[in-house]
């Protein structure tokens, strides 16, 4: 596929900028420790003191409530539950899922959050190509979906979230992708505050495919300098 037909405008940086930071963490990491880590590298991209920054992580079995989150969402008391400064509801993290924490730095790429929320949609989508998924955005309901015919008429799954926030125009959080996760958690709430029947949530492995995080990993780096422009591995944390 040709990612660049799926975007509305281009979010790769200037010319000359150096490349992205690219940084992968064995093990899970506390949700809070990885706020913390990011609020200290996103205060120092804005300043001028850092460069940007992508940050692949898993975290242990929890919900996080985005600003949008309705209390009558969280179906379920069994993990502990993070209120959290990104965009969107409620939402599960926890092993077997791939969150990459995007740390850009849009004055030297495009001051438009529409056009940044697009491109993390373009290349998930392009992620999942690589293993002949077929994922798609909805206006209606943000992150990536997947029809599902064969459960019912209608049916989609959300294979990916996406809840960012942007901050003097650098921007934090990210996206998630469900590699295989334990999907009955996702029954503990209300995922994005979508409650229809017709729409739940999958996987790469839900879908059959034997994917590991490394495979995950591999797709998601090389799709990533498709659309914003070369990274090189980092070492450590932010």
């Amino acid at each position: 596929m040709n990612i660049r037909d799926a975007l509305p405008s281009s979010l790769l940086p200037a010319p000359g900028s150096p490349p992205v930071e690219w940084l992968v963490h064995d093990g899970l990491v506390g949700y809070e420790d990885a706020v913390a880590a990011m609020e200290s590298r996103v205060a120092r991209i804005a300043a001028g003191e850092a460069g940007e920054c992508v940050w692949l992580v898993e975290h242990p079995p929890l919900y996080t409530a985005g600003t949008s989150a309705k209390a009558e969402d969280l179906l379920s008391s069994d993990l502990p539950v993070h209120q959290t400064g990104r965009g969107g509801q409620f939402t599960y993290h926890g092993p077997g899922q791939r969150v990459a924490y995007v740390m850009l730095d849009l004055r030297r790429r495009r001051e438009d959050v529409r056009v940044f929320v697009a491109s993390l949609e373009a290349w998930i989508i392009a992620t999942l190509d690589r293993f002949n998924i077929r994922g798609e955005r909805r206006d209606d309901r943000v992150g990536v979906w997947v029809r599902r015919p064969e459960k019912a008429e209608g049916a989609e799954d959300k294979i990916a979230a996406i809840g960012i926030r942007v901050r003097r125009w650098v921007t934090f959080h990210g996206i998630s992708l469900n590699v295989e996760p334990d999907l009955s958690r996702f029954s503990g709430i209300v995922p994005c505050g979508i409650a229809e029947t017709r729409y739940g949530v999958t996987s790469l492995v839900d879908l059959g495919l034997p994917v590991t995080m490394d495979d995950a990993d591999a797709a998601l780096r090389a799709t990533f300098e498709e659309v914003f422009g070369a990274v090189q591995p980092g070492d450590g944390r932010p």
